[in-house]
């Protein structure tokens, strides 16, 4: 059964508003990090994660005074998993750069303060170590890598498109990636590996739907020739709308059920890539269809007079 089938909405109509509220969210994004920092996971910063689990129930500020009282830093502490599970993951910054048998002295840190403070009886369920240089290299390869990929995006679709299309699927892409960052921050989320990875999955998941409308605005070129940029598009839209709710619907469910049931490891994966499916359909639509019409109607006004349109 067809949903969204003979659709006419206007989208073209709401291209500035959409520009406007999409600019808002991420300059709220870089105003966040610009003030408090982009919050680095262990991945990249370095440091220890150490998961312990009680035998019965121990709250958070308990294990922070126990922290508090044997170690200095910064360390996160908060519940892990299923409040039934009395487990506690605690966080230690790695605040020098120690290599090699040091590295463990924070987690043996960890498990002398809490036995110290009499909290009960406890085991440590996980333990994640990563260097202060190991970390740097990561940060320095995850970066490398998202622009790797928007690099190779941009030259596959400035080689398949003109010119105002190229631009008009780019900047939806770096749109999709900063308001994803954005809302990571807003939620407290950490970028770790799993975070990059998920980044790098939604450019492509960007721009796989934006070149289906733009193959359909191509093709609708050709017959419609005397219709203006904006109406040819308008339309493509419409005819692709009910292909890309259903895909990004589908898909949304089947990353909706990670986020709930996938657990704490992988939470910060299944979150990005829901914003990140949301903004993804968002600016196909809008962004990446607004920023057409608008560099469409200023090559058409630079063509020369009796120009053939070419597509």
């Amino acid at each position: 059964m067809a949903i969204f089938d003979n659709t006419n909405y206007d989208f073209i109509k709401w291209r500035w508003h959409a520009l406007a509220f999409s600019t808002l969210i991420v300059l709220a994004g870089i105003g966040f990090a610009a003030t408090k920092g982009v919050p680095l996971g262990i991945d990249f910063s370095g440091g220890t994660i150490v998961v312990v689990k009680f035998e019965q129930s121990v709250s958070v500020d308990q294990v922070r005074t126990a922290l508090a009282a044997g170690m200095s830093g910064e360390n996160v502490i908060q519940s892990y998993g299923e409040a039934a599970n009395n487990e506690i993951l605690i966080r230690v910054p790695q605040l020098v750069a120690e290599e090699g048998a040091a590295l463990e002295q924070n987690a043996r840190a960890i498990v002398d303060s809490i036995t110290k403070a009499n909290l009960g009886t406890f085991e440590v369920r996980s333990q994640e170590i990563v260097g202060p240089v190991i970390g740097a290299d990561l940060q320095r390869k995850g970066i490398y890598a998202t622009l790797a990929s928007i690099l190779g995006i941009t030259i596959y679709i400035g080689l398949r498109f003109r010119f105002a299309f190229a631009i008009g699927a780019i900047a939806a892409t770096l749109h999709d990636v900063l308001v994803t960052l954005a809302f990571l921050f807003y939620f407290n989320y950490d970028l770790s590996l799993n975070v990059v990875a998920a980044i790098l999955a939604i450019t492509g998941y960007s721009v796989n739907d934006t070149i289906v409308i733009f193959d359909r605005v191509r093709e609708n070129l050709k017959h419609k020739r005397r219709d203006s940029l904006d109406t040819v598009i308008n339309l493509s839209v419409n005819q692709t709308l009910s292909r890309t709710i259903i895909t990004a619907g589908t898909t949304f469910l089947a990353v909706l059920s990670l986020f709930l049931f996938g657990g704490e490891v992988l939470e910060g994966f299944a979150f990005t890539m829901l914003v990140g499916i949301l903004s993804g359909t968002y600016s196909t639509i809008f962004i990446a269809a607004a920023i057409a019409t608008v560099l469409g109607a200023k090559q058409a006004k630079g063509r020369p007079t009796g120009a053939r349109k070419t597509s």
